[in-house]
């Protein structure tokens, strides 16, 4: 099982031209200039590598921050 902040670097290595400092759990990441639905696509297969789980569109739509798409995963586990 991965920690939060294991998880807050994986998903900060969806973004290409986002600075790495910029990710916290806290961070509201639908409000990021880089964030599009190809970033989103590439969150969900992140997920489903390390985790095996399957997320989907409205699972994303329904955090806010990272750490609440995290707790979904875990929700999901």
């Amino acid at each position: 099982m991965k920690t939060l902040d294991e998880f807050v670097q994986l998903f900060a290595e969806q973004f290409d031209d986002t600075d790495a400092s910029l990710f916290s759990p806290g961070t509201e990441f639908r409000s990021l200039d880089e964030w599009s639905s190809l970033i989103s696509l590439s969150v969900i297969a992140m997920v489903d590598e390390e985790f095996e789980v399957a997320l989907k569109g409205i699972d994303i739509r329904n955090a806010n921050t990272i750490e609440d798409l995290y707790k979904i995963v875990v929700s999901k586990l």
